[in-house]
């Protein structure tokens, strides 16, 4: 039960996370409209929120391997909210507000540093082995949940007002950051941490011996968020242009990719904790149908329904490949180094987010063709690299080791419950020689105790005999 609650505190950083950028995007052409700015500018309300997370994801991973993850998780949810208010007080006191606005998301990306991707450490410092997986697919999930449902949230709150999504920041943020801290325990709590020169050649060790094996990883993850943040941008404004679909019609349509996303990553986390040695093939199979949904979109676009099957096989091959890149990073580092390596993981996932709207605004120009066939290629591209330099063996290696440590525990009981003869071997082999051993401390202190009667009865004798010639 006491896991339950953890797992369900540690859920909800990455669904408020997500919603720092999905839950904005139903809203964005109004903000453009009413703000009288450009498509690039109304595209960095997005960049300015994932660049100084990206930015700063590094610095609150070292520091959460140097302090305690809980003590940079929770302050991080509260900055971020704050952010929001920033923004909205911005909105309600200034007329031209654009750039408090930008500067209330910079505040929130910095907090959304020290979130989902410290989570992801902790939840892989408190499950292990197929927990772990599951753990990482639960979180996942949620992340993927908070896509689905932050477009239909947006809009509904967009209809009271654009700028009214801000003030749901610190409503949320602020029950998240308490039930973490109440209800998480953190173990990097109580252990003394490496010094600063031992922490980075430990790095430096980790980068050298797996190096092209963690730059694959990172180069996959990004790019499968990069394709899907991209897509949302390019749906939200294509649904109103074309279908006229504003709202909350509007949201469902845009929740489609990302219920598929979350789907898949929930039940990949159930099926890969028994299938440990798939992760790079699901990560590979992921990123191909990336790659093929995005290159059938431009041929079928006018076809609804073959549009939206594109976007759910998209949606798809994200969930399998952030879900299994989640264990196999984490699964590759021990728990001292976990928090630097999943958040330099979290800043280029951060960074595939923050490129992915200005990119496809800029391809929009272009043509069709262009706007999807890029990111299929660089999906194509991101699976060979996987497909050649993911090593599975750095996890395997890992979770073999930990079994030889649980093996080594078991015998080294069975030996000390054999000793102290608590189990069946030590009561068959031992109790006979110790039954042997009593029986003769019994006999010997028999002689021993007729060797002093017999000492005793001579000196009595003894003193008799004086006795009677005085």
């Amino acid at each position: 039960m006491k896991k339950k609650f953890t797992l369900a505190a540690l859920a909800g950083v990455p669904l408020i996370m997500v919603l720092g950028n999905s839950m904005l995007i139903p809203v964005l052409p109004k903000m453009k409209s009413t703000l009288d700015i450009t498509q690039f500018q109304v595209s960095l309300v997005i960049t300015l929120f994932s660049v100084p997370a990206g930015l700063a994801i590094p610095f609150a991973g070292f520091l959460s391997d140097r302090i305690s993850r809980k003590k940079i998780i929770v302050p991080a949810l509260i900055l971020y909210g704050l952010g929001g208010v920033v923004a909205l007080l911005g909105i309600w006191l200034m007329e031209k507000p654009y750039y408090v606005i930008m500067a209330g998301r910079v505040l929130q990306g910095i907090g959304a540093a020290g979130t989902a991707p410290i989570a992801m450490a902790l939840s892989s410092d408190i499950f292990t082995s197929s927990d772990r997986s599951k753990s990482l697919g639960l979180l996942e999930a949620s992340n993927g949940l908070g896509k689905v449902i932050s477009p239909i949230f947006g809009s509904l709150i967009g209809m009271l007002a654009w700028y009214a999504t801000f003030f749901v920041f610190p409503v949320l943020c602020v029950p998240t950051a308490i039930a973490v801290w109440f209800l998480v325990q953190d173990p990097m709590t109580n252990k003394k941490p490496k010094s600063v020169k031992n922490y980075l050649s430990a790095l430096k060790k980790i980068f050298q011996g797996k190096g092209v094996h963690l730059a694959s990883a990172f180069f996959g993850g990004s790019i499968a968020l990069f394709v899907l943040f991209g897509t949302l941008f390019f749906l939200s404004d294509h649904l109103e242009q074309k279908y006229n679909l504003f709202g909350v019609r509007k949201g469902l349509v845009l929740a489609i990719p990302v219920l598929a996303s979350s789907s898949t990553s929930f039940i990949t986390g159930m099926i890969t904790g028994k299938k440990s040695n798939k992760y790079k093939f699901f990560v590979v199979g992921g990123l191909i149908l990336i790659g093929i949904a995005n290159s059938v979109i431009p041929f079928f676009i006018e076809n609804i329904y073959i549009f939206i099957a594109a976007l759910v096989v998209g949606g798809v091959g994200s969930g399998l490949v952030l879900t299994c890149l989640n264990t196999i990073i984490t699964g590759s580092v021990s728990m001292e180094e976990r928090g630097m390596i999943t958040s330099l993981y979290g800043a280029v996932r951060f960074f595939g987010v923050a490129i992915g709207p200005p990119v496809f605004g800029i391809l929009m120009e272009i043509s069709n063709l262009a706007t999807f066939l890029t990111p299929a290629g660089l999906a194509f591209l991101a699976s060979v690299g996987c497909m050649l330099f993911v090593k599975q063996k750095f996890i395997q290696s890992q979770n073999q080791s930990t079994s030889k440590e649980q093996e080594q525990d078991t015998m080294g009981k069975k030996i000390f419950d054999t000793l102290t003869m608590k189990n069946t071997i030590g009561r068959l082999v031992l109790r006979p020689k110790t039954a042997q051993l009593k029986k003769l401390k019994d006999k010997e202190e028999i002689i021993k105790a007729e060797f002093a009667g017999s000492q005793k009865e001579e000196k009595t004798s003894e003193e008799f005999a004086g006795q009677e010639k005085e």
